[in-house]
């Protein structure tokens, strides 16, 4: 019976033991085992915000091609900033930029040309433009030039041009020689001067009106002379307590301008000869001057059509017997438009465009660029420049930047002196729509002077 039973235990166990199998073998969780709670599936790494284009407007002749499109293809190579360049006819230009700024439409930088009284009127810059008073490439802008783009201590733009080089005759010193002629010093010496000329066969001067500019030179480039013959003359302009009819050294100017033009010294295609071809017309030797600032002599060289940078001379302009070197401390400014979405990104470019290599760059490479108004720069006066600068050591500011309300209507004043000297209007006339015209600008700069 005890066999029997223990028997029967015996079974029950080892029956026990096989429904249950062998007991696992106790393991240890490996240090990355799962967490006790259910795994959120891992977020992906967020997109990377795509970078601006930048757009920038400028005039012809502004943006220097290829230097400053090659520093703008450098700048998205190190940024990822793309730059979009839009360039618009000289003539079209100020009526353009206006309607933009009044449309609240402007591109993320414009330009425009500067000078104290104009970004205040004409571009109203503490409304419409970026103040930059605290971009470290400030502090190494000249101090006549950063005057000339600030309103009340702060400064709003950047100027892009070489505004150390002035407006003067460029004369082909070979013509000269062969002709034994002098330079000029008053007004009766430059006509005798342009008759030799016209009677060897050969055009006096090349003046490309069709851009609607530059023919302007001759008469607002005369600032310094001007108040030098009638003292006082810019204080009385500015508080309008006269006007520019009222001046005679005006109005000879202007005659004597359209005295260039009936006695054929503009030659016969003035009207439609272009400032893009200035440097193959004087390179030609079919034209003896032109006005042109200091870069031409290289541009001339470059189409070695047998002569060097130091075979052009210059001299000032001698109209109303000027022999004042006629200078300008500003020209054309970048600014950042106060309601671009890119302020960040345009002001980057700016002080990228402002590194001491980078201005350098454009020096080296831009052949009118002689020198920039920044600090750090190495000039490349030639000896034929350094000649001009040491003949003339009296200096006089131009009309456009002593003078308020001169300069944005620039344009217009092309279109009046070509009026004087197509016989359809007088010295008088042309300064009278000069002064209405002041007098408009006035009234919408609420100018007390003109209350």
């Amino acid at each position: 019976m005890k066999k029997t039973v223990m028997f029967l235990l015996t079974a029950v166990m080892i029956l026990s033991l096989v429904s249950c199998g062998p007991a696992a073998a106790p393991t240890q969780a490996p240090a990355t085992a799962a967490p006790t709670t259910e795994e959120k599936p891992t977020a992906p790494p967020p997109a990377e915000t795509p970078k601006p284009t930048l757009t920038i407007m400028a005039s012809v002749d502004w943006i220097q091609d290829p230097a400053e499109y090659d520093l703008a293809k450098k700048f998205t190579e190190q940024t990822g900033i793309k730059v979009d360049y839009q360039i618009v006819p000289s003539d079209q230009y100020p009526n353009l930029l206006q309607t933009k700024l009044n449309s609240g439409e402007c591109t993320d930088i414009f330009c425009s040309q500067a000078g104290r009284f104009d970004i205040v009127n004409a571009l109203n810059v503490e409304k419409n433009a970026v103040d930059l008073s605290g971009e470290e490439w400030v502090g190494k802008m000249d101090k006549t030039a950063a005057d000339e783009v600030s309103v009340g201590g702060k400064v709003y733009g950047q100027p892009i041009q070489d505004v150390s080089a002035v407006w003067g005759i460029a004369y082909n010193k070979k013509i000269f020689s062969q002709l034994g002629l002098s330079v000029p010093k008053n007004w009766a010496d430059f006509m005798a001067v342009c008759e030799k000329i016209k009677a060897s066969g050969v055009t006096p001067i090349y003046e490309p009106v069709s851009d609607g500019w530059h023919h302007v030179l001759w008469f607002c480039e005369m600032g310094g002379r001007y108040e030098q013959a009638e003292p006082g003359l810019v204080e009385k302009l500015n508080s309008n307590q006269m006007k520019l009819a009222d001046s005679a050294i005006m109005k000879t100017a202007i005659g004597q301008i359209k005295e260039m033009v009936d006695k054929g010294y503009w030659g016969k295609n003035y009207m439609a000869d272009a400032y893009a071809d200035q440097p193959a017309k004087i390179a030609s030797g079919k034209y003896a001057m032109t006005v042109a600032n200091q870069g031409l002599p290289q541009l001339v060289a470059d189409l070695n059509q047998g002569l060097t940078a130091d075979d052009i001379g210059y001299f000032v302009m001698p109209i109303a017997d000027n022999q004042l070197l006629n200078v300008n401390p500003v020209g054309p400014t970048r600014f950042i438009y106060s309601q671009s979405k890119n302020i960040d990104a345009a002001k980057q470019y700016l002080a990228f465009l402002a590194q001491t290599e980078n201005l350098q760059y454009m020096i080296d490479n831009v052949a009118k660029f002689m020198n920039l108004p920044y600090s750090g720069l190495k000039s490349k006066y030639s000896g034929t420049i350094k000649e001009f600068y040491d003949t003339y050591t009296e200096k006089g500011t131009v009309l456009q930047t002593a003078v308020k309300y001169v300069n944005p209507q620039w344009m217009e004043i092309g279109k009046e002196i070509v009026s004087v000297i197509t016989g359809k209007e007088d010295a008088a006339k042309m300064l009278a729509n000069m002064d209405k015209n002041r007098a408009d600008q006035a009234a919408a700069a609420k100018d007390p002077a003109w209350q």
